[in-house]
């Protein structure tokens, strides 16, 4: 989820035991939702600098692409592992996990948009706009985080985590999962899928920063709220890309 981790479980960092924290001390700030939100933003700006460097370089025809492209990938994955278990270092790593998944997205979105023209841009606006449609519909309640929603939603997350996992698998002996990755019918319904999950995977994030503020959770737990969201976004984000790569196919 750097962006491996995002594609693998769409959100790992916001559980049902995440706010089982201390609450925070008595005369320290605790977490608030305009808080996270703010968090959020700045944790979005660090991640969109680093990836516009990344792809002015590649766009250059740098051939360190993949170079920073590897160190973001791999660097991203270590500090979310650090975030997940160490959350009351997040006000550190939240910003140096976004900065590594930015090199990474950055190289990732030029090779997509060198074979698709136009794609990354597609690729952008419907992720924010998916964000801005359901936290309205969130706030709106026209959605609710019922006990089972969120059960669906895990169990479905679940599924596609270990469907990628076979196929990661499987890549070791040149082998692939047919269909699923074509630009066939049964690859677009299924790119279709996962991108509606990872889309409900934010209607969880949102419920779950929600609990943290009732519940008086630490003031660092705001940048856990974050990163929790960021790596969702990230994830819906590749998850766009490659369904809006398999439609060009198709032309």
């Amino acid at each position: 989820m750097s962006a491996h981790l995002a594609m693998r479980s769409g959100n790992p960092a916001l559980t049902a035991d995440t706010f089982r924290a201390p609450r925070a001390a008595i005369g320290t700030d605790a977490m608030t939702v305009s808080g996270t939100v703010n968090k959020t933003a700045l944790a979005l700006l660090i991640l969109l600098v680093a990836a516009t460097y990344t792809w002015g370089i590649g766009a250059a025809g740098d051939p360190r692409i993949g170079v920073f492209v590897g160190i973001g990938v791999i660097g991203g994955l270590v500090a979310a592992l650090v975030t997940v278990f160490k959350k009351e270092w997040a006000p550190i790593t939240t910003p140096v996990y976004a900065a590594l998944e930015g090199l990474a997205l950055g190289g990732i979105s030029v090779m997509f948009e060198r074979a698709y023209p136009g794609i990354v841009s597609q690729a952008i606006f419907l992720t924010f706009g998916t964000l801005a449609a359901l936290l309205l519909a969130y706030r709106s309640g026209l959605i609710r985080a019922t006990e089972n929603f969120k059960l669906g939603v895990a169990a479905a997350t679940g599924g596609v985590f270990f469907l990628y996992l076979i196929g990661f698998v499987l890549s070791f002996f040149g082998v692939g999962i047919p269909l699923i990755h074509g630009s066939g019918t049964v690859g677009i319904v299924f790119s279709l899928v996962v991108v509606g999950i990872a889309a409900l995977n934010l209607v969880l994030d949102f419920d779950f920063i929600e609990e943290g503020a009732e519940r008086g959770a630490p003031k660092y737990m705001e940048w856990y709220g974050a990163f929790g969201l960021l790596v969702t976004l990230i994830w819906l984000y590749l998850e766009l890309l490659r369904l809006l790569a398999k439609l060009q196919e198709r032309r």
